[in-house]
């Protein structure tokens, strides 16, 4: 049984390691280099993350700056984030790209937050999701007499508990990330 409830926990930890992640690439303001993650530049006919054909860096608060490996890659990486639902337009000077984030509007960060909320309850829903599959494990185990009702019980009690503690840690990253992007 432990092994079993280990795998659920498991689940439960990836699923909020992909709320986390989602939460890196929302952009509160200040440039952060997350935001770049999901974005492919065309290379030698491979789509391949800014990250590995170029040095990014945070010059100012508010400014990423890429600079390529090859100059030949300016134009992909231009154009990347161009078709990117980034939403900004980047500075190309010749040899760096520069993406200037402007100041967020209160509409727009009120805006973020509901979103950041959103994903939030989507996260919580897949936790509860992975403890109702869990204890419907649990109890397929107990009645082909593999288990105890008080194995049953002590089953339920430590699926519930880590589902607590997964929520919790949910409500957390909700609260920080909302806290962050109403930071003016």
């Amino acid at each position: 049984m432990q092994e079993s409830i280990k795998k659920f926990e498991e689940k439960m930890t990836k699923s909020i390691d992909v709320l986390l992640e989602e939460y890196a690439s929302i952009r509160a303001g200040r440039a952060n280099p997350h935001v770049l993650d999901r974005i492919k530049v065309e290379y030698y006919g491979t789509p391949t993350p800014i990250q590995q054909v170029g040095n990014i860096s945070v010059p100012e608060p508010r400014i990423i700056q890429i600079a390529p490996w090859e100059k030949s890659l300016l134009k992909e990486i231009e154009k990347a984030i161009n078709m990117s639902d980034l939403g900004i337009n980047p500075t190309n000077d010749g040899s760096c790209i520069r993406l200037i984030f402007p100041e967020l509007t209160e509409e727009r960060r009120k805006e973020l937050v509901k979103d950041v909320k959103k994903k939030g309850e989507a996260c919580k829903v897949a936790v509860r999701n992975i403890r109702r599959d869990a204890i419907d494990a649990i109890k397929k185990l107990e009645k082909a007499r593999e288990f105890t009702e008080d194995d049953l019980k002590d089953g339920e009690n430590k699926i519930q508990k880590i589902t607590d503690k997964a929520i919790e840690r949910v409500d957390k990253a909700i609260e920080d990330k909302s806290k962050e992007i109403l930071t003016v």
